[in-house]
């Protein structure tokens, strides 16, 4: 559990269409094997250390006709952002995608101050 002891809580949210690769033939549509789309999402505003981040998948558009696998996360987290990942594998044909993704953390308060 990650416990939070600043009065100050910051909570960002965000979405993000991370490919459409039906549209010009990308590899996610046509590709076979392990295939990454990476993104990196900035935070409007810096928490003061890393944050909780939740990501999850809003809308996906398959073939009906290979299994459907994917993998979304966060990873690399800081204070400033994190890169936004999903991946899939085998004969899947990914269309497109859309994540959307929280950050909880602590936030500098108005209040903050700090000595020189």
């Amino acid at each position: 559990m990650k416990r939070i002891s600043s009065n100050s809580v910051g909570i960002l949210q965000g979405s993000r269409v991370l490919f459409s690769d039906f549209a010009d033939g990308g590899v996610m549509w046509t590709g076979q094997g392990d295939r990454e789309s990476r993104h990196l999402i900035k935070f409007k505003e810096a928490f003061t250390e890393p944050p909780l981040v939740h990501v999850s998948i809003t809308m996906w558009d398959t073939d009906h006709k290979h299994n459907a696998r994917a993998d979304i996360t966060a990873e690399e987290i800081t204070k400033a952002g994190f890169h936004l990942v999903f991946r899939t594998w085998g004969d899947t044909r990914v269309a497109r995608v859309r994540a959307d993704w929280m950050a909880i953390g602590t936030a500098k308060d108005e209040d903050d101050w700090e000595l020189y």
